[in-house]
């Protein structure tokens, strides 16, 4: 019998009683054979579908600061947001909650019902490789800020998934790692972080990781039911990383689904251990109830509701993207007021650096995704300049490694006449199936879009050369290719991938380059033939043809960029990192800005007092030159409205609004957690408690180090007087208090300030950090103007974990300020 209901029936709402009621029905009325197809994925994307019960398929795309949709096909464009770091750096959950929306919007529009993030792990080492993806050092400013991304992305009616639970704060050995880390710091550090997200904005799934947790890989790990299901009341789908799958033992945990598919772990094995008794027939009705809520609040059962049946107004996402640049920018450094620059008051800017003409949007991975166009700060500042103002632009030091996919303008597809490149697939006898005309030469198919029975891929496109010399271009892939150049056979073989990282070849590919002299402006015919391989277990194909920067003369760089700067009224040098050294799938060896970037930033400054320094990264790096230079921004991964965001910030039609979500040190052997390598297949978790600026000031307790820039710091265009706090003297354990803070804007601007309140116990029985964050929250005033700022301090700020949440009685200080090191206005509050 199908179990659907009568046209005059009124489907009940998601979540209502009677949608559970239907749902259960639904599960119980399939066969085992069906239910356990359901735990595994369709295909790379997408769960199975069962018309018989009015299923249709549940779509997943990565995020975290794009939705890519099902392909990597730049044809079909995606908004590129600030990294989550960018994000962290607002200090603000209802912009995290617009950028959800954004989000939420996106994936609407591309037909995905799951977005695949936050990504909200700790930063608990600046060498981590997905630092830029995460979002913060502490677990309070990432739990709230995680919720309003998390409530964000579900008001529009989609998904949000927050990822990687749980331990997973490095990418070496990343699938086979066993992260060790006692319950205390487990629970007020790591499991605190994914706690509000689910609690309060009630996440509709949540990804496994792919380490193990004190011996026992993630998917199969106690921790997916406690505290997940039981303490934290979670009833969503948990899916797999993908592979993070490794057993049937997986479905006696609270593994729900298995991605990608259709082959895996489960499927036919799992079928079996059900009838021989290893896996209960109830734990497979209760992953299939799972997911079938999932469908239904997400639109895709019929018969149900779906959650969110009104959106929200549509949001400009581009606006959105500036906005979240604009207000995540953290300003570090202005001597004597350089900032803003008064651009009626230039004659001349002298711009340099890579990352001006090549700025880097977005980290590397399964994160990328493929906007219409990224807006440089070269291309920001002179569209923001006024007309008569000269700009000049020397590179200066170079950033980008190895091949680089051509600039979209720079390329004609010689078969269809169209700006772009020819993309044809051929049979096994050189038949033509079918072709495409692409825009971009960077081509990713990750489980679909080559048609059946290809067995080459031919692309064709002619390159205009922007400039007069030799230039270096190539191909990267992994396999066997042709490449050709001008009619001339340049290469005929193999390349090989070293690594035994899954998916670098994706965005870092092994490569071949080739000299080509040219004039400004000749055209070069480019044209390869990739030879598909004939099995792959995961089915994904990269192919690169682009250009390498080669630098003869290093020193020259610099030196033009110095004669530039050298009478301009200001320099503007943009310094940071690259997809190569801020990726998934590998950590970082230091902290160093790559090349010789430190050496153009102290020539500039040498020359030009008046230079201001963009820093280009999504996380930490090391500024030998901090104290040099007028002016420092830290504009991150800023996402596709960069560089007018830039221009916004420096020439003061903005204020830069961040504060800082991590602690930035001086040095490397500064730095008190630092590794990310296993030993013997372990990463010890041996700081305990003390990560991020809670080590730092144990450190610095010790006679140690201090960093270059606290957490939370960040300085504006305007200046904040703090009044005396107040809040209540006396609470009973397990409560609540509010703090109240008389903010007053003491300058000329209007501007934000963002109020952190931390807690410290000096006297404590047990071991506590130095301080730690309890609470936050911004306010943004004209110049005089003046606001009593509530801080709410969760009652679980004040406890600490043994064996289950315990509360200490006694006296704490409540620390008011404006980042973890300011000198604090105090008061004191008893816990009774």
């Amino acid at each position: 019998m199908n179990p659907t209901l009568s046209p005059a029936v009124t489907a009940p709402a998601a979540d209502s009683p009677d949608a559970e009621a239907r749902i259960l029905e639904l599960a119980e009325s399939l066969s085992l054979e069906e239910q356990i197809q359901l735990l595994t994925g369709a295909d790379v994307w997408a769960t199975h579908a069962l018309p018989s019960i009015g299923l249709s398929r549940v779509v997943m795309s990565d995020g975290p600061s794009g939705v890519r949709g099902e392909d990597f096909d730049e044809r079909h464009d995606s908004v590129s947001l600030p990294s989550s770091s960018a994000l962290s750096a607002t200090w603000s959950v209802e912009t995290a909650r617009r950028y959800g929306q954004v989000l939420g919007q996106e994936a609407r529009r591309k037909g995905v019902h799951a977005v695949l993030g936050p990504t909200i792990n700790l930063h608990r080492s600046p060498l981590g490789g997905r630092h830029f993806e995460c979002m913060s050092e502490d677990p309070r400013l990432t739990a709230t800020m995680a919720a309003g991304y998390v409530a964000g992305v579900q008001s529009m009616g989609v998904g949000a998934t927050p990822k990687h639970y749980i331990a997973n704060e490095a990418e070496t050995e990343r699938f086979t790692s066993n992260s060790v880390v006692d319950e205390r710091p487990l629970r007020e550090l790591y499991l605190a972080a994914f706690e509000d997200a689910i609690t309060e904005a009630r996440a509709w799934l949540v990804m496994s990781s792919y380490n193990s947790i004190n011996g026992t890989t993630a998917s199969e790990n106690e921790l997916l039911k406690t505290p997940l299901s039981t303490e934290w009341g979670f009833d969503g789908v948990v899916v797999s990383d993908w592979t993070g799958v490794r057993s049937v033992e997986a479905a006696n945990a609270n593994q729900d689904l298995e991605m990608p598919g259709p082959a895996g772990h489960w499927g036919p094995k799992l079928l079996a251990a059900v009838n021989d008794g290893r896996v209960s027939r109830s734990a497979i009705l209760e992953k299939v109830v799972r997911i079938l809520r999932l469908a239904a609040r997400v639109g895709s059962l019929d018969g149900v509701s779906p959650a969110a049946t009104e959106q929200p107004a549509p949001l400009n996402a581009a606006a959105v993207a500036r906005e979240v640049a604009v207000r995540g920018a953290v300003l570090v450094r202005n001597r004597d007021g350089l900032l803003p620059l008064d651009p009626q008051a230039l004659a001349s800017v002298a711009i340099s650096g890579h990352n001006a003409e090549e700025a880097r949007t977005q980290g590397g991975g399964s994160a990328t995704v493929m906007p219409k166009q990224n807006i440089s700060p070269l291309e920001g500042l002179r569209a923001a300049l006024p007309e008569g103002v000269r700009v000049s632009y020397a590179r200066g030091a170079k950033v980008a490694e190895g091949l680089q996919a051509f600039p979209r303008t720079s390329l004609h597809n010689p078969v269809s006449g169209v700006p772009g490149l020819r993309v044809t697939f051929l049979a096994g006898d050189g038949s033509v199936i079918s072709g495409e005309d692409r825009l971009a030469s960077h081509l990713i198919w990750f489980g679909i879009g080559i048609p059946e029975g290809a067995a080459a891929i031919r692309m064709e496109t002619e390159w205009t050369a922007p400039s007069a010399g030799i230039h270096h271009l190539g191909i990267g892939t992994v396999g066997r290719v042709r490449l050709s150049l001008n009619g001339d056979e340049v290469f005929n073989g193999g390349l090989e991938d070293d690594t035994d990282v899954l998916g670098a070849a994706l965005f870092d590919p092994p490569k071949t380059v080739h000299p080509i002299t040219t004039a400004a402006g000749d055209t070069v015919r480019v044209e390869a033939v990739y030879d598909l391989p004939a099995d792959q277990a995961i089915p994904f194909t990269a192919i690169l043809l682009g250009e390498e920067t080669v630098v003869d003369d290093p020193q020259a760089e610099i030196d033009a960029a110095v004669e530039a700067a050298r009478t301009a009224d200001v320099a503007v040098v943009v310094v940071g990192t690259s997809a190569a050294i801020e990726s998934e799938g590998f950590d970082r060896k230091d902290l160093d800005l790559p090349g010789r970037q430190n050496q153009l930033v102290e020539a500039v400054a040498a020359v030009n007092p008046r230079t201001v320094v963009v820093v280009n990264s999504g996380s930490p790096v090391l500024m030998p030159w901090l104290d040099k230079v007028g002016a420092v921004l830290l504009g991150w991964f800023g996402g596709q409205e960069f560089g007018r965001a830039i221009a916004d910030i420096l020439l003061g039609a903005e204020e830069p609004g961040g504060r800082l979500p991590t602690t930035w040190p001086a040095a490397l052997a500064d730095v008190p957690v630092l590794d990310t390598t296993p030993v013997d297949g372990k990463v010890v978790y041996s700081e305990g408690i003390h990560i991020g600026y809670r080590a730092w000031l144990r450190q610095q307790a010790a006679g140690g180090a201090a960093p270059a820039l606290p957490f939370g710091y960040g300085l504006g265009y305007t200046t904040f007087e703090l009044g005396a706090p107040h809040a209540r003297e006396s609470v009973p354990a397990g409560s609540d208090v509010v703090v109240h803070v008389p903010v007053r804007n003491t300058g000329s601007r209007s501007g934000r300030e963002v109020v952190q309140v931390y807690l410290d116990r000096t006297e404590s029985a047990v071991e506590r950090p130095v301080r730690w964050l309890a609470g936050y929250a911004g306010t943004h005033l004209a110049p005089g103007g003046t606001e009593s700022v509530e801080v709410r301090i969760p009652a679980r700020s004040f406890a600490h974990y043994d064996g289950g949440w315990q509360f200490e009685r006694g006296t704490f200080r409540i620390l008011v300020g404006r980042h973890a090191e300011d000198d604090f206005q105090e008061l004191e509050i008893e816990v009774r």
